[in-house]
């Protein structure tokens, strides 16, 4: 274990007064460390800023670190994992102070809002980038009744590819999405049961779509997808439960263990149960596309004003609105305020200047346990109270805020950016 990790490791359970104090002296806009995951079968993409000396700061055992995690409160679901790992700390007059998650559960209505509060008593989201070279084998993530059978909760997530991070798309910057109609369930029965005899053939029955920076999508739980090699940004609820159902990916085995983690026990080798988790009217529906892939649609006609607003996360899962993402660009010299309707989770992508009395700047290359101000969380108060974001820099100031569930009903639905065209 590195003496970072020993220390966090170190760090005692706040009081309410701390987090009141640190609240009060931040004016409700927490400042937070990077949080890095490593993956341990999956290969790095090298684009997430971390320097090239700490991709392996975990161990060469526990994989390459391939993901940044965003106001997270949610665990990373990894084997040997550290006891904090996946969690965002809160930074204070220069140190790390406690996490997010223990803030959250002390004041949680000041963090999160009332609403957030009192039906999940948690921030239920987080966001990340990850950032491979080559594709993630073809994989699902349970719904909300399938995570309970084993006491967990379902993953939704969204798609959002910066332009920032993506000036090369590395190895295979296309996604496979769902089936293809007529795909039948025993053809991906006949899949599994080939799995230890190389490569399942499961991306026979399915799609790739060409990844585009700036662009995004919509993926609900059960649906089948192989994400590619863009750098992405993903709001998603707050778990980390899965299944891989490609045995093979780029000549690499993926393990039965990755397909059946979290599924019951008595059912990991089921072939009918695993293949009926899949939602199979959502995989095999043939206007995939029309109904998941998103577009930026812009907030309002703001430009002449010196900053656009656009929504690059929207729409509902299964009619519910359970997150959403936007990202605001401030020209040099240039300033606005933004009242939202929720906390967020906040990171920038591009630029410098202010949010609120805080720095913003945006980080070439992060050692790993270095601190950076380029990501902060904003509570329910000071986010519905207005926030000011300033461009002090010569360069468009860009960054990506994501919302909790219910916060913004009014946000587009999947689809209406061909009416924004």
């Amino acid at each position: 274990m590195s003496a970072l990790l020993v220390a966090k490791s170190k760090l005692s359970e706040p009081s309410a007064q701390l987090v009141q104090k640190v609240l009060e002296n931040t004016e409700g806009i927490l400042r937070l460390a990077p949080t890095w995951v490593p993956r341990s079968f999956l290969m790095p993409g090298r684009r997430i800023k971390l320097h090239p000396d700490h991709i392996y700061a975990y161990g060469a055992h526990r994989g390459g670190i391939d993901e940044r995690w965003f106001a997270s409160t949610t665990p990373a679901a990894n084997d040997n994992r550290e006891l904090d790992e996946g969690l965002s700390y809160v930074v204070h007059e220069g140190k790390r102070v406690f996490t997010l998650a223990e803030a959250v559960g002390l004041e949680g209505i000041k963090l999160v809002g009332k609403p957030i509060w009192d039906t999940y008593k948690r921030w239920p989201v987080y966001s990340k980038f990850f950032d491979n070279m080559g594709p993630i084998p073809h994989h699902m993530h349970q719904s909300e009744e399938q995570a309970a059978l084993i006491g967990q909760q379902g993953k939704p997530e969204s798609y959002y590819y910066p332009p920032q991070l993506n000036s090369i798309g590395n190895n295979f910057p296309y996604t496979f999405f769902g089936l293809e109609p007529g795909t039948t369930k025993e053809d991906i029965r006949r899949c599994l049961e080939r799995w230890n005899e190389g490569d399942n053939g499961i991306l026979n029955f399915s799609k790739a779509y060409k990844l585009k920076p700036g662009t995004g999508w919509l993926v609900p739980p059960c649906v089948l997808h192989a994400p590619g090699s863009l750098v992405t940004y993903e709001p998603q609820w707050g778990s980390d439960v899965f299944g891989m159902y490609q045995s093979m990916v780029e000549g690499r085995f993926v393990p039965w263990d990755l397909l059946v983690k979290d599924m019951p026990k008595d059912k990991r080798n089921d072939l009918d149960f695993i293949v009926g988790q899949l939602d199979w009217e959502g995989n095999v529906n043939p206007d995939f596309k029309d109904a998941h892939y998103l577009e930026p649609i812009a907030d309002g006609n703001t430009s002449r004003e010196g900053y656009v607003d656009r929504w690059v996360v929207y729409g509902k899962v299964k009619g519910k609105e359970l997150f959403s993402a936007k990202e605001l660009t401030v020209e040099p010299g240039c300033k606005v305020t933004v009242k939202d309707n929720g906390a967020f989770g906040l990171i920038t992508m591009q630029g410098v200047g202010k949010i609120g009395c805080h720095p913003l700047e945006t980080p070439a290359m992060i050692r790993f346990g270095e601190l950076t101000s380029d990501e902060y969380f904003v509570t329910h108060e000071a986010a519905t109270g207005g926030i000011t974001i300033a461009n002090t820099g010569t360069e468009p100031l860009v960054t990506l805020r994501y919302f909790g569930p219910g916060v913004n009903p009014k946000a587009p639905e999947v689809g209406d950016h061909k009416k924004s065209r």
